[in-house]
């Protein structure tokens, strides 16, 4: 058998194929959820081998708490919500998270295998930045043309979701790279996904990437002063990638033309920059303050937007709204969403989970929370605060949020690997 056969004909037994699955088929929309309904059927299997799996680890146990509160959340907003058929809905459907965090929990029990995930997800990145990489020089990708104001790669014209995706699972690039081939590997991949990040056309996923970027050069440099060196060319880098792509880049000119709209002074201008955010964010506020205890309901942001925005509002009598006698779809950044779809209780269940997850990060040591980085690093970015973001309880972002969420807490309990483990 050559090894390429079996290299294939050990991946398709192995045990992290339903999980690895969900970021594979993550391009192509609802296909992703075989690796859900896969992990689905595992979890209901072992159970009924293993009754008592539960007890035996912290990881799922950890799982099924932070969950809880992120479910919870939108079950307290389903009660009076301003959409409950939508609502009820999406709390159905969150439910499918449970096994798939289960899974990882099971499936990744040994340091090999999460390494191993960890690889796999990193090839998965770098054949989707290759393919951007080919949108990029050709103007075609496999999923076809490339679209006018940015490169969508492998995700489709109407997907543009590349860059969020490559900024978020950029650690487990990065952490690849620098396991095989050192701070070469690590410049190299930085590198790789530079490119196809900046031309993605995100202006959260070029901060997510930042911050990724800075971490690891933390990481690196073990010591304030290599950091601010490797800190100053990371920054140079950026700039010099940056003016590069606006000088030959149409796609990038415009894109960085609308940003800089911002430093023009008035409000209109900073709308303009942010594409329409400053209203989406006022009328959440409008939002909080009529339905400060448990919010609108869970996803039905854009079906109250309309009530709660100015009669002229751009999302209201544009054809940018969701959907007719619809507004935008969602706040454009977590807190504002968590607070307008499920009020203060909601935030309060996700401010608890986050500081149980904090505790249980500090608790298990140093060298657990070695083995968790690159999970822990995106997850980190997905959730930073001060930036835009993609709606967690949408069905594509919370499915992958779910996943990460899954993998973290695996990470932080798995076992030494045994002599001799390949991963």
């Amino acid at each position: 058998m050559s090894p390429i056969a079996a290299f294939l004909k050990a991946a398709l037994r192995s045990p992290l194929l339903p999980f690895w699955l969900v970021i594979a088929l993550l391009p192509f929309g609802r296909s992703a959820e075989l690796g859900t309904f896969l992990c689905l059927l595992g979890v209901v299997l072992l159970f009924v081998r293993h009754p008592s799996a539960l007890r035996e680890h912290a990881g799922a146990r950890l799982l099924l708490w932070l969950l809880a509160a992120y479910v919870g959340a939108a079950l307290f907003s389903a009660f009076d919500s301003l959409a409950p058929g939508k609502s009820w809905g999406t709390v159905a459907a969150l439910l499918r998270y449970a096994p798939l965090g289960l899974y990882a929990c099971f499936a990744v029990r040994r340091e090999d295998k999460l390494q191993a995930l960890y690889q796999a997800v990193a090839v998965v990145l770098a054949l989707w930045a290759l393919d951007a990489w080919m949108q990029i020089l050709t103007g075609w990708s496999l999923a076809g043309h490339a679209e006018p104001e940015r490169i969508t790669g492998i995700f489709g014209a109407s997907n543009p979701k590349l860059g969020p995706s490559l900024s978020v699972l950029a650690p487990f690039a990065l952490w690849a790279a620098q396991r095989r081939w050192g701070i070469r590997g690590v410049l190299l991949a930085f590198a790789l996904l530079l490119g196809p990040v900046l031309m993605s056309g995100s202006r959260a996923a070029w901060l997510c990437y930042a911050l990724v970027a800075l971490v690891f050069a933390w990481r690196i440099a073990g010591s304030a002063l290599r950091f601010i060196a490797l800190a100053g060319a990371l920054i140079v880098a950026l700039l010099l990638a940056g003016g590069v792509a606006w000088k030959t880049s149409e796609r990038f000119q415009l894109r960085m033309d609308r940003t800089l709209h911002a430093l023009s002074g008035p409000d209109q201008s900073l709308d303009t920059a942010l594409t329409g955010r400053l209203d989406i964010w006022r009328t959440s506020v409008a939002m909080i303050e009529a339905h400060p205890i448990n919010g609108v309901g869970v996803r039905a942001y854009r079906y109250a937007y309309p009530s709660y925005a100015p009669s002229n509002d751009h999302f209201v009598v544009s054809d940018e709204a969701c959907g007719p006698g619809e507004g935008a779809c969602h706040a454009h950044q977590w807190v504002l969403e968590v607070l307008t779809e499920t009020g203060v209780l909601g935030l309060l269940c996700w401010l608890g989970a986050i500081v149980l997850a904090l505790m249980a990060w500090r608790r298990v040591g140093p060298v657990a929370r070695e083995r968790a980085f690159p999970a822990t690093l995106a997850l980190g970015t997905m959730l930073f605060p001060l930036n835009t973001h993609l709606a967690f309880y949408s069905a594509w972002w919370g499915l992958l949020f779910a996943w990460l969420l899954g993998l973290w807490c695996a990470a932080l309990y798995v076992h030494p690997s045994p002599k001799g483990a390949d991963a």
